[in-house]
């Protein structure tokens, strides 16, 4: 059973304290003080399906900003900032909603928004970043305190327990190595010694009440270090890594920072029946209603494509998807037909994944001259994928989840690489909002390894959303 910080808790209760404090305020300012109603509706069955829609947007905000990272809750400029973020996107949700649904007119929403956010910014600050991190300064030394367990012998991993030994802000508890190298009872630095090997694991955290395994890891072999995430991830507990290995993460999303050295989670997602359930029905709801609104739009983007070239409007081609199953994969057409294969195409893409660099925008995989007028703004806003809905639809597909591949690509991955085919692939997902042409192939897959070892509704909200800036503004190349 994954352990949740004990911190995380009293920072949750907080916030739904100061939510529900806000909005029984607001309430009784609009009702009593202004009179002021909802629009076409009985307060009765508004009020509470308001009020949980309410909350849940505000944590997911919260959470959106880092307001339950650690790290980021000690250093009083960063929390502050957090707070100030939190409540600005609050207000930007908030207000026009309001507008819509209050009878009231602009100016006196505007002078009543002002007041609440003052009142809520006051809150917040003075119960989060003045009481709450004071005492969590209190309590790391006793309740909140974490044991934890380094696994393996790497160099972040004794530097971190030698910073951690002398100076420990966040009240981390370093109880000693898991080493497969090591005999059991060496020391390793400062006292702290090798308590077990890898198939050890599990005993030693039942046997020293374990919160966290923490990764160290600091060698070139991949295939390794998923091995010691396997054996790690059958403790059931919390697993973080420190790995120049998966050192693109910490430069892409942000991280906790034990000691001022990032460490990234790798613990099991949500991988239940319940999850898988609720992903696939989301994917069916929003992929058919995307059909159903888009499809003016599609008939037109159709048009153009028969206009502007011959050949078909789709393009469909065979890809890899979960678990190395085949499926007809499909996109608008944007390039000029052609009879053989591309094996250009083909050198530069398998070439592009033996080299441990990233593409740039100046190495294109699709030679220039094969895409038509209306491909290249289609391929540049990534219109040309909206047919990927119907993959999803039929289940071959997630809206959020690590691209299907080629079966030459496929061939080609290492063994390890072959994991971000565990789950079902997607139309969207990490690399495509944080990486695209930025990023080396390795790196790519890792941040697909670190979205299937983090999937939640949340993530995948949230890579929803990224991905919206990327397709209207053409961020990034294919």
């Amino acid at each position: 059973m994954l352990k949740i910080a004990k911190y995380k808790f009293l920072f949750v209760l907080s916030d739904l304290v100061i939510l529900f404090f806000i909005l029984i305020i607001t309430s009784f300012t609009l009702d009593k003080i202004l009179d002021i109603q909802i629009k076409n509706a009985n307060d009765d069955l508004w009020g509470l399906p308001l009020t949980i829609a309410i909350i849940l947007i505000s944590f997911l905000i919260f959470s959106f900003n880092n307001l339950y990272k650690i790290s980021l809750i000690l250093v009083r400029s960063a929390h502050t900032t957090a707070v100030i973020k939190s409540i600005f996107y609050l207000m930007l949700i908030s207000f026009p909603t309001s507008l819509a649904v209050l009878e009231i007119d602009l100016l006196k929403l505007l002078t009543i928004s002002i007041s609440f956010v003052i009142i809520f910014f006051t809150v917040s600050y003075t119960v989060r970043v003045e009481l709450l991190s004071r005492l969590y300064s209190i309590l790391k030394k006793k309740g909140f305190k974490r044991k934890v367990i380094i696994v393996g012998n790497g160099k972040p991993g004794r530097i971190l327990a030698t910073k951690l030994t002398f100076e420990n802000p966040i009240g981390i508890n370093i109880i000693g190595f898991i080493d497969d190298q090591k005999e059991i009872g060496e020391e390793i630095i400062d006292g702290k010694k090798v308590l077990g090997n890898y198939n050890d694991i599990q005993n030693v955290v039942n046997k020293y009440g374990i919160d966290e395994l923490l990764i160290s890891y600091d060698t070139k072999d991949y295939e390794k270090l998923m091995s010691i995430i396997d054996y790690c991830g059958e403790a059931k507990i919390n697993v973080k890594i420190t790995s120049d290995l998966f050192k693109i993460i910490p430069q892409k999303v942000y991280t906790e920072k034990y000691a001022n050295i990032p460490v990234i989670d790798v613990s099991h997602s949500y991988q239940n029946w319940l999850f898988i359930k609720f992903k696939r029905l989301f994917d069916l709801i929003f992929a058919s209603l995307g059909f159903l609104l888009l499809s003016p739009f599609l008939l037109i983007i159709a048009l153009f494509i028969k206009l502007s070239s011959e050949g078909p409007i789709l393009f469909h081609q065979i890809r890899i998807g979960k678990n190395g199953k085949q499926f007809n994969f499909y996109k608008f057409r944007t390039m000029y037909l052609q009879k053989e294969d591309d094996i250009e195409r083909k050198e530069k893409m398998l070439k592009f994944m033996k080299e441990d660099k990233h593409s740039g925008n100046d190495t294109k995989i699709i030679s220039n001259t094969r895409i038509t007028k209306i491909g290249k703004i289609l391929r540049k806003t990534s219109l040309d994928e909206i047919p990927q809905l119907f993959n999803v639809i039929k289940g071959e597909m997630s809206l959020v989840g690590p691209r299907p591949c080629l079966q030459y690509e496929f061939e080609n991955y290492d063994n390890w690489q072959k994991r971000r085919l565990s789950v079902i692939p997607g139309c969207t997902g990490m690399w495509q909002v944080l990486g695209r042409s930025s990023v080396s192939f390795k790196d790519s897959i890792v941040l697909d390894l670190y979205y299937i070892n983090n999937m939640s509704p949340w993530l995948d909200l949230q890579i929803l959303i990224k991905t919206l800036p990327v397709m209207l503004f053409g961020i990034g190349g294919k």
